[in-house]
């Protein structure tokens, strides 16, 4: 299973609840999509997560942007994801990166707000905020393969373990 995770704003923690928190303990591999905002926060996450694909975030501080890229590409499940925490010019720039990267999709964070967007070029995936919501419902996405081996099915889950939205992503691009 693939979890991502964005916008934790913490000092010491990862601030992981319930099932965000189990899901990074099960998770194959965990994408952080930025915002730690201390480094103790990406060290909390290195710890919880066996393997985690994290990008920082405009709210970082200089020792998460020392450790971790502004823009990455991930592969999971036949699908190759550009990860960025924002891109200045919307979901246009986001769709750029992502075929830039030569991308299936892309996720992003910074907005706090659980979505996936495929009515554009590229499917978005932003996970929302597991720790500070700002009036969103609070969330992670959480992916598996589809057993074709070219594409996942997704799910928007709040830390209680709700499921709000399903959605599928087609892979293609990674090899």
């Amino acid at each position: 299973m693939l979890v991502v995770v964005s916008d934790t704003h913490a000092r010491e923690e990862s601030r992981l609840q319930g099932r965000t928190a189990e899901a990074v303990r099960e998770a194959d591999t965990v994408i952080h999509a930025g915002d730690f905002y201390r480094e103790p926060v990406l060290d909390a996450f290195e710890a919880a997560a066996d393997t985690l694909r994290a990008v920082y975030g405009n709210n970082d501080d200089a020792a998460v942007r020392d450790r971790v890229p502004e823009v990455r590409t991930v592969e999971y499940g036949g699908v190759r994801f550009a990860v960025t925490h924002r891109h200045r010019s919307g979901d246009t720039g986001l769709t750029m990166l992502g075929r830039g990267r030569d991308a299936d999709a892309v996720i992003c964070g910074h907005s706090h707000r659980p979505r996936f967007d495929d009515s554009g070029g590229l499917p978005i995936l932003n996970p929302g905020s597991h720790a500070q919501p700002r009036g969103n419902r609070a969330a992670h996405a959480e992916l598996t393969p589809n057993g074709d081996g070219r594409g996942l099915a997704g799910k928007l889950v709040t830390p209680a373990g709700e499921s709000f939205e399903t959605f599928r992503i087609e892979g293609g691009n990674a090899e």
